[in-house]
């Protein structure tokens, strides 16, 4: 895989954009508040982070080559960790999670991760990292 930046980012990005309309379009049909919720946050959060990581591993692909898969691991819990610092306290104020609260983090960060994923794993079986 040669030069998969632009690639990723464009997956990530017209992807991303794709599900955000379509929850948006759910939100409007089931008669919810489309921008309740921190929804553009967590898209936000979610798509920088993965950016950040993939960016991150891209760029130190061959001095960690042995380590890319617990850094990935790393940008991913630092996800969560953002979740629990800036959307978990205004989702849980009422000492409940409700579904719509959940799926708008869970959605944006399940979509980020797959793309990451896939575009990890052709990164790590190119041939410029098994020489």
């Amino acid at each position: 895989m040669k030069k998969p930046l632009t690639p990723f980012l464009l997956y990530l990005t017209v992807i991303i954009s794709a599900i955000f309309t379509l929850h948006l379009l759910a939100l409007k049909f089931k008669e919810l508040p489309l921008f309740h919720h921190k929804i553009v946050l967590s898209y936000s959060i979610n798509t920088f982070l993965a950016v950040s990581t993939f960016l991150f591993l891209y760029l130190n692909r061959i001095k960690y080559k042995a380590e890319l898969g617990f850094l990935y691991m790393a940008g991913s819990f630092l996800k969560v960790l953002f979740f629990g610092v800036l959307l978990y306290p205004s989702y849980h104020k009422d000492g409940n999670i409700s579904r719509t609260e959940f799926f708008t983090f869970f959605i944006p960060y399940v979509t980020c991760l797959i793309i990451e994923t896939y575009f990890l794993i052709k990164l790590l079986s190119s041939d410029e990292l098994n020489k």
